[in-house]
């Protein structure tokens, strides 16, 4: 795993930790999602969700640095956010 994924990882496993939330179990997943989010950052300058479309307008764009503003209230409906890196925890992961 590349030096910058692993920082990457770091951070937002701190913040699943401090949000009570997990990140996704499956490593090829989760490493797959943060390249995409490099990836992002280095074409638009932000590390942008990987399942947003980034449009030419700023401030509604801004709504999907990830973890984006959607996130929290798609796991709460669905279980996870729209990309898989967040997931309610179940009982035993937190």
């Amino acid at each position: 795993m590349r030096e910058e994924i692993k920082k990457l990882l770091k951070e937002y496993e701190k913040y699943a930790k401090e949000n009570g939330i997990c990140l996704n179990p499956d490593k090829k997943v989760v490493e797959f999602l943060l390249n995409g989010i490099l990836e992002k950052e280095k074409k638009y300058g932000k590390r942008y969700c990987p399942c947003r479309r980034i449009t030419g307008k700023k401030e509604e764009n801004g709504k999907f640095i990830c973890p984006c503003v959607y996130c929290k209230k798609e796991i709460e409906e669905y279980g996870h956010c729209h990309c898989f890196l967040f997931l309610k925890c179940e009982k035993n992961n937190k």
